[in-house]
């Protein structure tokens, strides 16, 4: 009887010890919108893009490879190379420059001169490449996100 104790006792013990490994952190998609668009007549396009991470643990961002939406008008690529350590449900911005198409400045103008009444809408989706605490590896995460852009009063060509 006592013996049977004994292992009864080591078994729960060892399954104690067990549980008692490093905690796995949830990881989920980021979350990516646009902050703030510099829109200057017959210059590139200054975005500022804003990495939201949604996961218990840092992640350490690497690649943005997505499309912008403006309107109904057809997408825009945008990508870059980053370098973004972003802690637990913290965010972080990444300064991009794209040329747009002629019909996506025809948008945006169309709105210049309405102050914050006017606004056009945007859609950003494709993926980000990061490494999760404890993962070794990158790995995919695909997002999209939609929203609306509006002139900022008193700072021209600005829209978030």
């Amino acid at each position: 009887m006592t013996h049977l104790v004994r292992l009864l006792a080591l078994a729960c013990l060892s399954a104690a010890l067990v549980a008692c490994g490093p905690p796995r952190k949830s990881v989920f998609p980021p979350t990516v919108t646009i902050q703030q668009l510099q829109a200057v007549p017959g210059k590139p396009w200054k975005l500022t893009v804003r990495v939201q991470n949604n996961s218990y643990g840092e992640m350490d961002f690497s690649a943005l490879d997505a499309s912008l939406h403006v309107a109904d008008l057809p997408p825009m690529p945008m990508g870059k190379a980053i370098e973004l350590d972003v802690p637990a449900f913290a965010a972080d911005v990444v300064e991009l420059e794209i040329t747009p198409t002629a019909p996506m400045a025809a948008a945006i103008a169309a709105i210049a001169d309405k102050g914050s009444s006017g606004s056009v809408a945007y859609r950003v989706d494709g993926l980000m490449m990061a490494k999760p605490e404890q993962e070794k590896k990158q790995r995919p995460f695909d997002f999209q996100a939609r929203g609306w852009l509006s002139p900022v009063p008193g700072i021209p060509n600005t829209y978030r």
